[in-house]
């Protein structure tokens, strides 16, 4: 894998993930496990001080799978909104939790179902609740 890259959070976000992952939905899963180290790792913010290109909970995104080309245009969600038909991608699947944190332009190694590897960089975000003054 290669360097990770820096990660931004909204405080609000870090606290609810953080309780997410010790719910018993969440306890234990690999994806969790992942989500937790890159929580501890991250830059943890005021909501109001996120920049507008930080891909945070309830942002749209639009994203490049590196290795196949695939570009993907979803919203991160809690577990309980995700909803393939509308592109809302749990954070706690791989995809989801790959890209919280991340700003445009940046790309991240991220192990997928199967055992293999994606390189997920982040191409826009095209909305963001923080940026949009929304409280959550």
């Amino acid at each position: 894998m290669s360097a990770l890259p820096r990660l931004i959070m909204s405080i609000r976000d870090a606290r609810r993930l953080e309780a997410l992952i010790a719910s018993p939905r969440a306890a234990g899963s690999a994806t969790a496990e992942l989500l937790e180290r890159e929580i501890a790792r991250a830059d943890v913010r005021e909501p109001a001080d996120i920049p507008p290109d930080v891909v945070t909970m309830n942002s749209d995104v639009v994203c490049v799978d590196e290795v196949t080309g695939v570009e993907h245009s979803l919203r991160l969600v809690y577990p309980e909104a995700a909803d393939v038909d509308a592109h809302h991608v749990s954070i706690l699947a791989p995809m989801g939790a790959a890209l919280l944190g991340l700003s445009v332009g940046q790309s991240i190694d991220w192990p997928m179902p199967g055992g293999r590897i994606s390189r997920l960089r982040v191409a826009r975000v095209t909305y963001q609740p923080e940026a949009a003054g929304l409280p959550e």
